[in-house]
């Protein structure tokens, strides 16, 4: 893999097209301004709006689930656990409290900095690219991201879909790459470059104010390592080499589908590409067909009397000479025949919204909150085979090369190798999580309904119930569920509480009840003679059995 950078991304370059052929199709039936073929003829031309919005709603809809699954914005996507083999050597088990609420911190701080950065508006933007192109490249700078589309990198991989080398190529203003130092040409008098490169036998976008300049990524593995630097007219730019570790990459080359052989993805679009025809063809037939049934123009027979400026002229409700045998109006006379084309692509609409993850009620007086949830959870079950593979391919790099630069600017203490591990808890965790959940709910409901409630306290442990049910739920049960030894101690507690209120409760009756007469308790009395002359201090007569003192 010799040559320039240039001459790398033009050798790439063929294996991309049939791609970006698709995913240009793709694009023009749901976002048009994501996905531009990569010339400059076509980056001229304006956009063509699609005849239907489904495409567009589908698309963005699929993309704010996706995110918000990904990057939910009120818990963390991952967790600092310790391996409890490790734990069992650093010594007492008791240690975990105070690792687990450090970590706890630690994974705030990680996210207070993701939700400082634009971090998720790029994620938006990459996953819309993945839904329609299939493909999309994320650059982690130390500050923000970059999401470039599919027409501006290409990218090589082994057999075993390991990203071997990226190059891109972006179009930046002349004057920002002279202030680098390197030579470059002069602008092309024209104004506008373009055409097909002699040399490399690529195709060449340049304008007359901007220069191609080619970021030539390539993965050292007797390193172990990433190296990268840019280039411009086949010369490179001073400044511009660096590296990365292979497990915090900055470049996320990111996939929606993977296929065996293919170093490019494919999108869900392309999964419903012939759905989308259907219902673009249709959508604009209805509407170029609604359009002419509603235009209403009315004909005046030429060998009549009745003149065709008088029927014009004529005001509404007014009085005019003529038969109306000689006006007549053009009818369409395509109502059946509209019925059958808006039943199809409302057929079609409602296969694209389910496959897109489109929530759609049914409409009905007796639609209940139950029947909402089921139908949620019954389209978001579908996201598992989505997530499994951004998980993979995007959490994972994103969350580790996030770690390393914060470690590096000390916002973040390193964490011990082989001690430590990050796990990731979103995407298709998440889906697990949230069947677990339903799993225990429905599991406590059938106990109760079958053997009672009183079955719930006999047979299930309840600090246990909580603690799973609030896993499921993604929530830290860290110092906000008891313990079962604080529960314990809390009933101690207010057991001796209960008990010192009531001994303060006798105590008080005790000390208003009347002096107890001695000549009605004779035995009392001598029982309580013998006692003090045997020196007790605190004596306290026997009453016999059956006999009560009086006033208690």
């Amino acid at each position: 893999m010799t040559g320039t950078a240039q001459e790398r991304y033009n050798s790439l370059y063929s294996g991309r097209t049939q791609f970006l052929d698709i995913a240009w199709q793709c694009s023009k039936l749901t976002l048009p301004f994501l996905i531009k073929r990569d010339n400059d003829a076509s980056n001229h031309k304006p956009y063509l709006t699609p005849w239907q919005s489904v495409g567009a709603k589908a698309v963005v809809t699929l993309a704010s689930k996706l995110m918000l699954a990904l990057l939910p914005p009120q818990t963390t996507f991952f967790k600092l656990q310790v391996d409890d083999a490790k734990l069992g050597e650093m010594g007492d088990p008791a240690i975990r409290t105070e690792l687990d609420l450090s970590f706890a911190k630690m994974e705030r701080m990680v996210m207070d900095y993701v939700n400082a950065s634009n971090d998720r508006v790029v994620v938006h933007q990459a996953l819309k690219q993945l839904i329609v192109s299939g493909n999309a490249l994320v650059f982690m700078d130390k500050e923000n991201l970059k999401c470039f589309p599919l027409n501006r990198y290409v990218v090589d991989r082994d057999g075993n879909g390991q990203v071997l080398e990226i190059v891109t190529k972006e179009l930046i203003a002349r004057e920002l790459v002279a202030a680098t130092g390197v030579p470059i040409s002069k602008p092309n008098q024209a104004g506008a470059g373009g055409g097909l490169d002699g040399k490399t036998g690529g195709f060449t976008t340049a304008h007359g104010n901007d220069v191609e300049v080619y970021t030539h990524v390539k993965l050292d593995n007797k390193q172990g390592r990433w190296v990268w630097h840019q280039e411009v007219e086949g010369k490179m730019i001073p400044g511009s080499r660096s590296t990365a570790p292979k497990n915090a990459s900055p470049w996320l080359v990111l996939r929606f589908n993977s296929f065996d052989g293919e170093a490019y993805g494919r999108g869900r679009v392309e999964e419903f590409l012939g759905d989308l025809k259907s219902l673009e063809a249709l959508s604009q037939a209805l509407v170029e067909g609604s359009a002419a049934a509603a235009k209403v123009i009315f004909l005046v027979s030429p060998s009549s009397s009745t003149k065709a400026q008088t029927i014009s002229q004529a005001p509404n409700g007014s009085i005019v000479q003529g038969r109306p045998d000689d006006v007549g109006v053009i009818q369409v006379g395509k109502t059946a025949d509209f019925q059958t084309a808006y039943q199809m692509a409302d057929q079609l609409s409602k296969r694209i919204s389910d496959a897109f993850m489109v929530l759609d009620i049914r409409q009905s007086e007796r639609t209940t909150a139950e029947e909402v949830r089921l139908t949620q959870m019954d389209l978001e079950q579908q996201l598992g085979g989505i997530f499994s593979l951004l998980t993979d391919e995007f959490l994972k790099p994103y969350l580790n090369r996030t770690l390393m630069v914060l470690q590096r600017s000390g916002q973040l203490p390193k964490l011990p190798k082989g001690i430590v591990r990050p796990t990731i808890v979103a995407g298709v965790n998440a889906l697990g999580r949230g069947q677990d959940r339903e799993s225990l709910i429905a599991f406590a409901t059938t106990i109760a309904q079958t053997m009672g409630p009183e079955a719930i306290a006999k047979y299930i442990q309840p600090d246990e119930y909580i603690k799973r049910l609030a896993t499921a739920q993604g929530i830290e049960v860290l110092n906000l569920v008891k313990t079962g030894q604080m529960v314990e101690g809390e009933m101690q507690q207010q057991m001796q509480q209960q008990q010192a209120l009531e001994m303060t409760k006798q105590a008080g009756q005790l000390a208003s009840a009347p002096m107890m007469d001695p000549s009605k308790n004779p035995k009392a009395m001598e029982q309580f003679d013998a006692a003090t002359s045997n020196g007790e201090d605190n004596p306290s007569p026997e009453i016999p059995q059956g006999e009560a003192p009086q006033g208690t």
